[in-house]
């Protein structure tokens, strides 16, 4: 059996984060072994997100807080959550989320997602929409305005 805990964990930083989402964090499911189930530990310092709006298709989201006051802003408006409470991202647009530290101290995090290939990410607010294969090199990131007919440069 393999552990990690996750109060103990330290988490990374992408050196590209853009301003507003400097956040760091820990993949936990490959250092426990798990393969169906995913989890990221997520830590925020004050007025920093770990992502854009969006929603899924595919894979069904559940937030953990473990420390800290979090701000989430959902399809209904927000909610602060606090230690101890957990929340479900339904697939589709109902489980539509954005996670903000709003507070002035810093807020820790668990997202624990299934794990199903391929997963789409939808981005309302910048009308973006994601494809995750898991194959790297056919992940794509359009905008919904850059929609092709179904028979465009179709060859017989």
């Amino acid at each position: 059996m393999r552990s990690l805990n996750l109060y103990g964990a330290e988490v990374g930083h992408d050196a590209d984060d853009p301003a507003g989402y400097e956040a760091g964090y820990l993949r936990v499911g490959p250092l426990i072994g798990a393969t169906m189930l995913g989890a990221t530990i997520y830590e925020l310092p004050p007025g920093q997100s770990n992502c854009p709006y969006h929603y899924e298709y595919g894979n069904e989201e559940w937030l953990l807080v473990l420390d800290g006051r979090l701000t989430v802003r959902h399809p209904e408006g927000e909610a602060e959550l606090e230690p101890g409470d957990v929340a479900c991202f339904a697939v589709g647009p109902d489980g539509a989320h954005r996670l903000t530290n709003r507070s002035d101290s810093l807020v820790r995090l668990a997202m624990i997602s299934t794990q199903h290939e391929p997963s789409v990410s939808v981005y309302p607010d910048s009308d973006k929409i994601g494809v995750w294969p898991g194959d790297r090199r056919d992940n794509i990131l359009v905008r919904r305005e850059s929609n092709v007919d179904y028979w465009d440069r179709e060859v017989y």
